[in-house]
C-alpha cells in the first residue's frame, strides 16, 4: 500500500523550536482512520510538552485540537466513512470498558494504553529518512494528515467551518463540560473562574448558559479580562493588582462563591480558589499542572464540605457532546469565532506558541491549505 505524504511540526528536544518537515504517513491499519487536517487549535497542553512540564517521548508531532476530513479507513472501521467531516477526541472512547459502560467515556480504559503509539505499539509517522516519529495522544494535529484510532474520531455536520469548530476538540468542551457536566452549575449561583484563556472563556460562557447570577473572572491580563466580559463575566478581578479572595468576598457580601474553576494549572491558584468558596461550595481543577506539582490545603475546609474535584475533557460523552456543541454554535447559541485571536499557517507554529506563552491570544488556529 502507498504511503501518504504530508507536512508536520516535529519537536525533537524540550525548550527547542519545532521543525517543519515533510513526512510520510503510513496507511491506516485495522480500526484506524486517516484524516486530512484542515485546522488545529494551539493549546497550553502542547506548550507543556515543549517546556518539559509534561513528559513525553520524543520526537513527537504535537497537536490535539484538530478538525478535518476522513481520507481513508482501515479494516473494521465502523464509526466513520471516507468524506466525513470530523473532530478529534484526544481521549478515545471504546464503548465497552467499565467507564464507557457506566456513562463516563471520558475516563475510558484506552487512556491507560501508551498514547504516543497506535494500539499495535507502532507509529504511523515517518521522517524522510524512514525514522519513526511519536504521535501525541494518538491525534497529532500539527500535521496536514495523520492516522488516528477510530475511537478518537468524531463525525460532525459538514456545513460547520472546520477552522472554527476545531476548538471544540479540546478547549471548548473542556471548559463548557466542566460547568454543565461536572459541576452542574445551578441558576442564580455565583461562579469564579481563574484564568481567562481558551478554556476559561468557555467556563464563563457555559456558566452564563446555565443561568449563573454572578460570574467573576480572575486573570492578570487586562486583555483577557476584556474577553471575559465579552463572554459573559459580570465582574472582573485583576489578580496582578487585587487579592482575588478579598474581592470575591466583597462581591458576594462576605458570603463566598458557590463554584470555582481553575483553568491555568497553577498549584497556588488551586489552593486560592478553595478560599473563595462558602461552606459547601465546589471547586474544579481543569488546568494541567507541571509534572510533579503538589498542593497544600487546610483539611478543615473539606470538613466544612467544600468540595475539591477535577474535570477531564469536561466530563463529556464525546460522541454526543462534541456534535451538540457544534450544533449550538451553528444555531448562534455558543461563541466560537470570538475565541480565534489569530489564524496562522503551519510554518508560523513557533510564533503561535510565543503568542500563547505571552498570553496575547485566547486561541490561535493553524489553518492548512
Amino acid at each position: 500500500m502507498p504511503e501518504y505524504s504530508g507536512r508536520a511540526a516535529i519537536l525533537d528536544r524540550v525548550k527547542a523550536p519545532l521543525s517543519i518537515e515533510e513526512i510520510a504517513v503510513l496507511p491506516p491499519g485495522p480500526g484506524e482512520v486517516q484524516v486530512r487536517y484542515v485546522a488545529s487549535g494551539v493549546c497550553h497542553s502542547d506548550l507543556h510538552v515543549i517546556t518539559g512540564d509534561m513528559r513525553h517521548d520524543l520526537p513527537v508531532v504535537l497537536g490535539h485540537e484538530g478538525a478535518g476530513v476522513v481520507e481513508a479507513v482501515g479494516p473494521g472501521v465502523t464509526t466513520c466513512a471516507v468524506g466525513d467531516h470530523v473532530l478529534t477526541s484526544y481521549i478515545p472512547s471504546c464503548g465497552t470498558c467499565h467507564y464507557c459502560s457506566i456513562g463516563r467515556p471520558n475516563l475510558c480504559a484506552l487512556r491507560d494504553r501508551p498514547r504516543h503509539l497506535m494500539l499495535d505499539g507502532t507509529s504511523r509517522i515517518r521522517r524522510r529518512d524512514g525514522s519513526a516519529v511519536n504521535h501525541f495522544l494518538q491525534v497529532s494535529s500539527f500535521s496536514t494528515r495523520a492516522v488516528l484510532l477510530q475511537e478518537g474520531v468524531i463525525p460532525i455536520r459538514k456545513d460547520a467551518p472546520l477552522d472554527v469548530i476545531c476548538l471544540v476538540s479540546c478547549g471548548v468542551t473542556a471548559g463548557m463540560g466542566a460547568v454543565l457536566n461536572r459541576a452542574k452549575v445551578k441558576p442564580g449561583s455565583t461562579v469564579v473562574v481563574f484564568g481567562c484563556g481558551g478554556v476559561g472563556l468557555n467556563v464563563i460562557q457555559a456558566a452564563e448558559l446555565a443561568g449563573a447570577g454572578r460570574i467573576i473572572a480572575v486573570d492578570r491580563l487586562p486583555y483577557k479580562l476584556g474577553l471575559a466580559e465579552e463572554f459573559g463575566a459580570t465582574h472582573q478581578v485583576n489578580a496582578s493588582t487585587e487579592d482575588p479572595v478579598r474581592r470575591v468576598s466583597e462581591i458576594t457580601g462576605g458570603f463566598g462563591a458557590d463554584y470555582a474553576f481553575e483553568a491555568i494549572g497553577a498549584p497556588r491558584v488551586i489552593e486560592t480558589m478553595l478560599d473563595c468558596l462558602h461552606r459547601g461550595g465546589e471547586a474544579y481543577v481543569i488546568g494541567v499542572s507541571p509534572h510533579g506539582s503538589k498542593i497544600t490545603i487546610d483539611p478543615s475546609l473539606l470538613v466544612q464540605e467544600r468540595v475539591l474535584s477535577g474535570s477531564s475533557f469536561g466530563g463529556s460523552r464525546q460522541r454526543v457532546d462534541l456534535p451538540m456543541i457544534v450544533d449550538l454554535f451553528m444555531g448562534g447559541k455558543v461563541k466560537l469565532r470570538e475565541l480565534v485571536s489569530r489564524r496562522l499557517g503551519l510554518d508560523d507554529i513557533n510564533h503561535a506558541f510565543d503568542l500563547l506563552d505571552r498570553g496575547e491570544v485566547a486561541r490561535s488556529v493553524l489553518v492548512y491549505s
